[in-house]
């Protein structure tokens, strides 16, 4: 490790890193086909010539909106697993509900690249808010933080009061968790009189991060960086920091709203590095043992550099490797190396999904459940969940048709849409036949 690098592997020549990747990825494969998901995915398929991405592309996408029915049909990974359920280390589960193996290793989500740019160094106490309750965030990420040499606090999600305890008495210097929660944990301190002052940096995922959210939490000594992962890969990429000799130039200053948080003193004409609230450069940097891809939704076919697309990954786990894994989530390649010295692809980060399930405070939504609401409640026709911003937190309506609306009913399809998809919302019913007839039951409204 160095100051500003996690190891030699990030700043390698691009076309290094290219010829290292496509070496390793026919033995991947490979193995990969010793599995019975794999080699029907892949029959037929002559996988030893896949040295190169237009070889790679030729290869069939898997969707991970497919793997919940896969693994249904062939219990418990739908036979995608290489390395027998009783050989992992945990047995996960996500909503939907899709189930992923975690494997042996000290970094088996690569988090600790993403841990190291935020700030995190050997000997932080991290404080982690991510569920420890089947779902696989936490795990993958105080891996990484272990990985590291950190010591982290299992805070989990809820009981807030205990977690500003435990956070005050270690004295956390880390935080790992969504956006909002972070903000949730400096209000409450502040109104209950806790000392989590030693709170300084924080790497965030599973929600979006606004600017606003961001500059408020840097005014109140908590630098944040974002990550982008998914559960059956790990971390796929993570924002960076501006080096040294970028971030001397800049100094916060008073603005008007909408104005750029960081402006240059060095000189007249110096151009601003293209950064959020001075600290975390544009864009997220692609993790190293992930070969990424952006293709046209709906197709394996890849997109020109800069145009918007789904992201396919591909992973190298031995006990549970992706091979083209579409992950329903767009973005774009940003053209040029990144300042801070990574020579990895930088993606835009997270801009939407090429399907409509979406991410509300951390957990997928998917269209499914909500007909599954449907069908508890046959009283309500057709249903929309509206997604919002409200005090800088997701927040979730379902809007339903009903004939005969009542508060009764209203409280029991909350209970019912909190249940199924683990997130709280409210309820609004509306006339029959009032919704837009477009076939759209998730309207995503946060502006981000």
């Amino acid at each position: 490790m160095t100051n500003e690098h996690y190891d030699s592997l990030e700043t390698r020549k691009p076309e290094q890193r290219e010829t290292d990747l496509f070496a390793r990825l026919p033995e991947t494969i490979t193995r990969a086909k010793g599995a019975s998901g794999w080699a029907k995915q892949l029959a037929g398929i002559d996988t030893k010539g896949a040295t190169s991405r237009a070889a790679l592309a030729k290869l069939p996408v898997l969707r991970k909106s497919d793997l919940g029915a896969l693994q249904k049909q062939h219990p418990p990974f739908g036979g995608f697993n290489v390395t027998a359920p009783g050989k992992a280390k945990r047995l996960l589960m996500s909503p939907g509900p899709i189930f992923e193996p975690e494997s042996h290793g000290d970094d088996p989500g690569g988090g600790a690249r993403a841990l190291f740019a935020a700030g995190f160094r050997a000997g932080d106490i991290v404080h982690n808010s991510f569920s420890y309750h089947l779902t696989p965030g936490a795990y993958i990420l105080e891996a990484g933080a272990h990985a590291l040499g950190c010591a982290t606090i299992p805070g989990g999600i809820g009981n807030t009061e205990q977690q500003l305890e435990a956070m005050a008495h270690y004295r956390a210097s880390g935080y790992i968790g969504t956006p909002d929660f972070v903000k949730i944990l400096l209000d409450t301190a502040e109104k209950s009189g806790k000392d989590i002052s030693s709170l300084k940096r924080g790497l965030v995922s599973g929600a979006a991060l606004p600017a606003s959210l961001r500059d408020e939490l840097g005014k109140r000594g908590v630098m944040v960086f974002q990550c982008y992962a998914i559960a059956e890969v790990g971390v796929i990429a993570y924002e960076t920091p501006a080096p040294a000799r970028l971030q001397a130039e800049w100094t916060p200053v008073s603005r008007p709203e909408n104005a750029p948080a960081y402006e240059s003193r060095a000189r007249p004409d110096a151009k601003p590095v293209p950064t959020f609230a001075g600290r975390a450069l544009e864009g997220m940097v692609v993790n190293e043992d992930i070969i990424l891809e952006i293709v046209r939704p709906g197709t394996g076919e890849p997109v020109a550099e800069g145009e918007v697309g789904e992201i396919v990954v591909t992973s190298f786990n031995p006990d549970y490797p992706m091979i083209r894994l579409a992950t329903g989530d767009l973005s774009a390649v940003l053209a040029g190396a990144s300042p801070c010295g990574r020579t990895n692809t930088r993606i835009k980060g997270w801009m939407g999904r090429a399907d409509q399930t979406t991410k509300i405070k951390g957990m997928f939504v998917h269209p499914g459940q909500l007909a599954e609401i449907g069908k508890r409640h046959p009283e309500i026709g057709r249903v929309r969940l509206v997604v919002t911003r409200e005090g800088e937190q997701d927040a979730m309506m379902l809007v339903a048709e009903c004939a005969k609306a009542g508060a009764d009913l209203a409280e029991a399809v909350a209970a019912t849409l909190q249940s199924v998809t683990k997130v709280r919302g409210q309820v609004n019913f509306v006339a029959p036949k009032s919704l837009p007839n477009d076939g759209k039951v998730i309207a995503d409204e946060r502006k981000l």
